[in-house]
């Protein structure tokens, strides 16, 4: 249990621990809308499951995209809390929207400013705990903010189903309570957070998404991006997860469960996972997350009525929490620390484009066919992954001999 000591958590910066809260407060506010927008979307505007999956991939690409130019703005500026600040703000004042929208144009203007707010903040916010994080310590420290991330992920829900069960399922009020905690968590980052001085003899890219600056990014750092590649087409929106509850008839006051379900699991095994990763060796750590991901969506196809859903959301969930925190840190690790802000927005740029054709397929398949050839589908290209994963590691042992 040497992984998860108090001791090892005393010596995270305090600079890590405060980016976690922010993240926290922030996912509270955020899940609050996202555990009743599909509901929102499908039951009250008259929404069909594939607009849905377009909406979901459009604002979580739109996203990875800006990560790209903001990454590479923090390199350039040196100044990463700056740029994370402005993109916690911009989510902060889209969070009102919400409730006062009447109609799919302003929900779809709230979610794209949210995005573009959570774009510009994700990449110098990560660069950020690579530049705080001790040496050995990456691990435990994606890790630890990935726990305080999906904390806030799993309160937001259970806040949600509070104030259903208060309202009488008034959805638009729960969406004004959100705002609170976003506002929190811009003051937080705004006031409890200071950048990493850049070091003297480090060299400054002077544009970090031209040609030269990018082939300093190493061959194994794109290993590390086309396999999450891959990974995303089975990972689409955990929306659909919600609009699977919804058809098996779970009731509209429980619905937030299902996150709530999702992210305890995640919560629980993130920080574990990271300290792990820090120790052993990190492609079977990751294989493992994906063959977790393929036994989810085969759970999920299956007609197990509430029980199976709820075995399949925490298998996904526990997926998460082995993976997500293991791919940012191997991004930290593999990319020049000058670079480090580009290195995260290519990477979440390829993965967001990625999701967007894994969340509009997700739901072109739901609408055809139904949700049990979705989550076969899912399981399809997660296995495809672990098999290019599995042929990747062994090329790399080889290579090493």
């Amino acid at each position: 249990m040497n992984d998860i000591s108090p001791s090892t958590l005393r010596r995270i910066p305090r600079g890590i621990w405060a980016l976690g809260f922010v993240s926290l407060l922030m996912d509270v506010s955020s899940e609050m809308i996202h555990a009743l927008l599909p509901v929102y979307l499908v039951g009250t505007l008259g929404l069909s499951t594939l607009a849905v999956g377009f909406i979901e991939g459009i604002a979580e690409s739109t996203a990875s995209i800006v990560k790209v130019f903001s990454g590479a703005l923090s390199d350039w500026l040196g100044r990463r809390k700056l740029l994370a600040a402005i993109g916690y703000g911009l989510a902060a004042l889209a969070k009102p929207v919400f409730p006062l929208a009447q109609t799919l144009g302003w929900i779809m203007a709230a979610r794209f400013v949210d995005r573009v707010g959570k774009g510009i903040r994700g990449a110098p916010r990560d660069a950020l705990i690579a530049e705080l994080a001790p040496p050995g310590m990456s691990g435990a420290a994606f890790g630890l903010r990935q726990t305080l991330d999906t904390t806030g992920a799993y309160l937001g829900p259970l806040l949600a189903i509070v104030l259903m069960w208060l309202s009488a399922d008034d959805i638009p009020r729960v969406f004004w309570f959100a705002v609170l905690p976003a506002c929190a968590a811009f003051a937080l980052i705004a006031f409890g957070v200071r950048d990493v001085p850049r070091a003297a003899a480090e060299r400054r890219p002077r544009m970090p998404l031209s040609r030269s600056e990018l082939a300093r990014l190493p061959a194994l750092y794109w290993w590390v991006v086309a396999v999450a590649a891959v990974f995303t087409l089975a990972r689409f929106s955990e929306a659909f997860l919600v609009l699977r509850a919804q058809e098996l008839k779970l009731e509209l006051v429980w619905m937030p469960l299902v996150l709530v379900l999702m992210n305890v699991v995640y919560a629980l095994a993130a920080y574990p996972f990271g300290r792990l990763a820090d120790r052993l060796d990190r492609g079977a750590l990751l294989a493992a997350g994906f063959a977790v991901l393929v036994l989810a969506d085969l759970v999920l196809a299956l007609p197990g009525g509430l029980p199976g859903l709820a075995a399949g959301v925490m298998l996904w969930g526990l997926h998460m929490g082995m993976t997500q925190g293991l791919l940012a840190a191997l991004v930290a690790d593999t990319a020049p620390a000058s670079l480090r802000g580009t290195a995260f927005g290519m990477f979440n740029l390829v993965c967001g484009v990625t999701l967007l054709l894994a969340s509009v397929l997700a739901g072109e398949l739901w609408q055809r066919v139904g949700a049990q050839a979705t989550f076969l589908g899912g399981a399809s290209f997660a296995a495809l992954a672990l098999t290019g994963l599995l042929v990747l590691l062994r090329l790399r042992r080889t290579a090493r001999r």
